[in-house]
């Protein structure tokens, strides 16, 4: 076991369970479940552990995340969840089974390499609903480049059509704006003569309408990652507890470097901070606080720590150090002992970064 300090430690047989548990929710209701592995920077044992659990696809934003599980050939197919750069249309031809679009020219590439290749690519044609990122706004607009892609691209295959809700505009995934998206497709299955295989009807933030029974019939795709890896954001915004979903799946473990008991007001004239704000500060007096060798570089931002004993508080952190509250400490925490802390997606997605920290993973 490394004592080499930050560390990220997954729990692999957690990891398994989540994704089966999900997996198996999505099975019963015909749902095909696409796991996305962007999330923990597409690490490759991990993304076999959501391999074994029965996912139809495994997804990421990142093509050189889908061409290191091609080339370990783990005998899935693979989606492409960010739409496509021009320049990379080769490399999503080769590695990506699936891709999202929304864009002609870019189609009008991939279809190109495609019979350079002598394949046929699958693509999901994104729909925006609202959230305002990816996809083609004006419903008509997807319905005509649907009827182009199937009648004039004979290296693509439409796969179906999508949306993605919540990442940007937090707009949540409803009744309505997700048969809004059903409708469409069956604008386009009218024009096409066929079915979609797809109606892909989001991520995580879809689950709780899923959990409840109040899911479009035809919503028939799901691309879920934070419900596998944290399952945080389903009991704390969303009010959905699953069963048998376990937090801890990442953890992050960091080593005291100093401590002392300090005022909780900082003194002086008052600047920026080393990331240009001013944050607030309450002042409690004089308390015990302990440094940690790890900061926002590490996490993203140090509020995507969540201690796992009690009598911890965060403070705040800056890109190297964190700062806790250890005055109600359950115990005397002491200078080079280890504090352990859960982390919500955004601490998951800078800490599994490989090129900077130690991992471990735990079996």
């Amino acid at each position: 076991m490394s004592r080499r300090y930050p560390k990220l430690v997954v729990d692999m047989n957690k990891m398994r369970s989540n994704a089966k548990i999900i997996h198996d929710l999505c099975e019963d209701n015909a749902i095909d479940l696409a796991c996305v592995i962007k999330g923990f920077n597409g690490i490759p044992e991990v993304a076999e552990e959501m391999v074994k659990s029965g996912c139809k696809q495994l997804g990421s934003s990142r093509m050189e995340q889908l061409k290191e599980i091609k080339l370990r050939g783990l005998g899935i197919d693979t989606l492409l969840l960010r739409i496509p750069m021009l320049s990379e249309a080769e490399l999503v031809v080769k590695y990506a089974d699936i891709s999202l679009n929304s864009q002609k020219e870019v189609l009008d590439k991939l279809n190109d390499l495609a019979l350079e290749y002598g394949i046929r690519h699958r693509v999901i044609l994104m729909r925006d609903l609202g959230d305002l990122r990816e996809g083609l706004f004006n419903r008509e607009s997807l319905t005509e480049l649907a009827a182009y892609v199937e009648n004039e691209l004979s290296g693509l295959i439409l796969e179906g059509i999508g949306t993605n809700l919540s990442c940007y505009g937090s707009i949540m995934p409803s009744e309505d704006n997700l048969n809004e998206l059903v409708a469409n497709a069956e604008d386009i299955e009218e024009i096409i003569g066929r079915e979609l295989k797809y109606i892909s009807g989001g991520a995580t933030t879809t689950l709780p309408l899923l959990y409840e029974g109040k899911l479009p019939e035809r919503i028939n795709h799901l691309r879920v990652g934070e419900g596998i890896i944290c399952a945080l954001d389903l009991p704390l915004y969303w009010d959905t507890e699953i069963e048998g979903l376990e937090t801890g799946v990442f953890r992050i473990e960091a080593e005291v470097i100093e401590i002392d008991r300090k005022p909780t007001y900082p003194i002086g004239n008052r600047c920026v901070n080393a990331f240009g704000d001013t944050p607030e500060y309450d002042d409690r007096g004089i308390r015990a606080r302990a440094l940690l060798a790890i900061g926002n570089k590490d996490v993203g931002n140090y509020t995507a720590l969540l201690p796992t004993e009690d009598g911890i508080e965060l403070v705040g952190a800056s890109s190297d150090h964190l700062i806790i509250d250890i005055e109600n400490a359950k115990r005397e925490i002491k200078l080079g002992d280890i504090v352990e802390f859960d982390l919500f997606y955004q601490g998951v997605l800078f800490a599994s970064d490989r090129c900077f920290m130690n991992i471990e993973l735990k079996y």
